[in-house]
């Protein structure tokens, strides 16, 4: 009927997720995942609406069980945007005793310290999250705060407990995540130019999940 009110047909917000992870799984092609990296997976997808997330997705063997370690360790979380910040579950992370996720890219000192040099705010970021010991990386939007990190790895500078490196884009996005696929760390990313922050925030909203469900 013309000018009909749409009323939803489900209005609890637990049912809603409920209902949403039923249709993911019966939407679901047949996968090779663990029930703990399908989690994520599914949750990935419940994010984003889409499917393709299952195939491009990669763990490195360790990664769910490093990360969840290092929750329930309470390590020091970076993000490279503020979004992620905002997205990561707060009361999860209380529970399980943690810290909130830090974030630099607003700080003066790396403004500064980006303008001085002509490089972006996401690599500096990174230099100070390192020297200030950051454990577990969420990396959704800039590409050259994956390759920086990667950089450090590689010359020893920081050893991370996980790193969430999904940026979005066109530039650099893809050839970050070629890079961290070969890096001797834990983990998690997806392949081609997909990602972006939801992406980010619901890998770690997974973690904390399966960490405060005891799963590993």
């Amino acid at each position: 009927m013309e000018g009909a009110i749409m009323v939803p047909k489900i209005i609890d917000p637990e049912k809603i997720e409920e209902e949403s992870f039923r249709i993911i799984e019966s939407e679901m092609a047949p996968h090779s995942f663990s029930a703990p990296e399908f989690q994520v997976v599914r949750r990935v997808i419940h994010a984003s609406a889409d499917f393709e997330f299952a195939k491009m997705i990669r763990f490195h063997p360790g990664a769910i069980a490093s990360g969840i370690e290092a929750l329930r360790k309470g390590v020091p979380i970076v993000a490279d945007v503020e979004m992620i910040q905002a997205g990561v579950s707060k009361a999860g992370l209380k529970r399980l005793g943690g810290r909130d996720v830090c974030c630099y890219i607003s700080d003066e000192d790396v403004m500064r310290e980006a303008k001085a040099l002509g490089i972006t705010r996401a690599i500096c970021s990174m230099r100070k999250a390192v020297k200030n010991g950051g454990g577990i990386f969420a990396i959704g939007n800039a590409p050259t705060a994956l390759l920086e990190l990667i950089r450090l790895v590689g010359e020893g500078e920081v050893s991370p407990a996980l790193i969430i490196g999904v940026p979005v884009g066109f530039v650099s996005a893809v050839e970050s995540k070629d890079a961290l696929l070969s890096l001797d760390v834990p983990y998690i990313t997806s392949l081609g130019r997909k990602g972006g922050t939801p992406v980010a925030v619901s890998i770690m909203n997974a973690l904390i999940r399966l960490a405060l469900a005891g799963g590993s």
